[in-house]
């Protein structure tokens, strides 16, 4: 059985039969997020053994002066790993490790993990907060949980009472109103073992859902507007791609893509769900980029309960390394990827009925205190483990927030990994929001005949 704290046991008596419910908590249960649960909804407490600290709303972070962008490039410099996990010791470790870790460890010898002293940096600023304690009395799922009302500026279910509430709290995540990202790459290992840089890409991302001064009333329900232009390789530089997310279901989805080629904007409704990525030359799905991205309504969501597992955690060292540093063979370099212990909700996503999707059947694992995913197990339509994805969220002190771009989403049949949105040699910077007519097709239109 995996291990519990008391504060979980009980709120889980309360949340697991209420797979259905739409109504927001009561204003008695939201009083937690001031007492036992932190602002963001994690458990205030550490654990039993004191493996997993107390939250603090100022965690001790040692970052180095030296940045990549906005990124320091270094934390906790003097930590040593308290335990290294490989194929030869992971049975002991195994009710800590996910199944998708497990066959990594199994597949690739190469592979191990380096496991951290825990550091809880999953926190957000005092209106962040503000909004949070709102949202868990007033934001609801409508239309069977496929989209939100009442939602705006923080975490939607910080008390989540179904796995539809807690995978919108990831989608809904703390972010920057915008953020510039000058020379991102979509990187591939192949299964003889060689690296491959499927596309270079300047890329802007906006979140009008955490715009200042915002409110539920005032918000269009867009909640991620994203705008980028391929640079490299040649044969595809001056391609473009725009899109909008929203909480409706309705237009969960708009997007346009620029062809060089073509010289034409066209709509482009496939940008989403299982459609093979092109921008990282089919090697991953669209919808698992950044752990999870787009709309929800092609699963059922379940809310399994929570453990403790260890996972990539305050990757800095990582996500700013170079190319050559920051990759193996067929995984990332072990000694650049810092795992910690903690607590994360488990959720399972079963394709609904009457839909359809490439993978039928997935296990998402979100952080306790950001609610970003860490890591994602599918599984293909024989229940056989297919594809196992790994993040590495990284922080921003001087935002501060816990910040989740890459994705390395490993396919175990085909023996390949890429990643999404790498920052290996990319320059990330928090800027000012652009104009919301900056992401759309006419935007780009006018941009490309120039």
């Amino acid at each position: 059985m995996h291990k519990k704290t008391a504060i979980y046991l009980a709120l889980t008596a309360i949340l697991m039969g209420a797979n259905s419910a739409q109504a927001a908590v009561s204003a008695q249960e939201a009083a937690a997020l001031k007492t036992t649960l932190n602002p963001l909804g994690g458990e205030m407490a550490g654990n039993q053994d004191g493996s997993i600290p107390a939250w603090s709303p100022t965690p001790a972070v040692s970052a180095s002066t030296d940045k990549v962008g906005d990124i320091p490039a270094k934390l906790f410099t003097d930590e040593k790993p308290l335990l290294q996990i490989t194929a030869a010791n992971m049975a002991e470790h195994a009710e800590r490790l996910s199944e998708g870790t497990r066959a990594l460890l199994k597949k690739f010898p190469s592979f191990r993990i380096d496991v951290y002293p825990t550091h809880r940096t999953g926190v957000a600023s005092q209106q962040v907060y503000d909004n949070t304690l709102r949202n868990a009395t007033e934001c609801k799922t409508t239309e069977a949980g496929l989209s939100l009302s009442g939602c705006y500026g923080g975490i939607p279910f910080p008390i989540p009472q179904n796995g539809t509430e807690a995978i919108w709290n990831h989608l809904l995540r703390v972010e920057n109103p915008a953020l510039d990202v000058a020379s991102f790459k979509n990187v591939i290992l192949t299964a003889d073992g060689n690296r491959v840089v499927a596309t270079e890409n300047d890329m802007t991302m906006q979140y009008p859902y955490y715009y200042a001064g915002g409110s539920a009333e005032k918000w269009s329900g867009e909640y991620f507007l994203m705008r980028f232009a391929t640079i490299a390789p040649p044969f595809k530089a001056g391609e473009s791609l725009v899109f909008r997310d929203s909480i409706n279901v309705s237009q969960s989805r708009q997007a346009w893509q620029y062809l060089v080629g073509q010289r034409r904007v066209r709509r482009a409704p496939t940008v989403a769900y299982d459609t093979p990525d092109f921008v990282a030359s089919g090697a991953n799905y669209f919808d698992e980029v950044m752990g999870l991205m787009g709309h929800i309504d092609r699963f059922d969501w379940k809310l399994v309960g929570k453990r403790e597992m260890y996972v990539p955690y305050n990757t800095n060292e990582v996500v700013t390394a170079s190319l050559d540093e920051a990759y193996g063979e067929h995984h990332l370099n072990p000694d650049k990827v810092r795992w910690e212990l903690h607590r994360v909700w488990e959720v399972e996503a079963t394709v609904a009925s009457g839909k359809r999707h490439a993978v039928p059947k997935r296990t998402y694992y979100l952080d306790e205190d950001s609610w970003a995913t860490l890591l994602m197990d599918g599984y293909d339509s024989e229940g056989k483990l297919w594809r196992t994805t790994q993040t590495t969220p990284f922080i921003l002190p001087q935002v501060p927030q816990l910040a989740l771009k890459p994705a390395h989403i490993f396919n175990l049949q085909a023996n390949t990994m890429s990643t999404t949105v790498s920052l290996n040699g990319a320059t990330y910077r928090v800027v000012k929001p652009y104009p919301e007519t900056y992401f759309t097709g006419d935007a780009v239109a006018a941009e490309g005949v120039r």
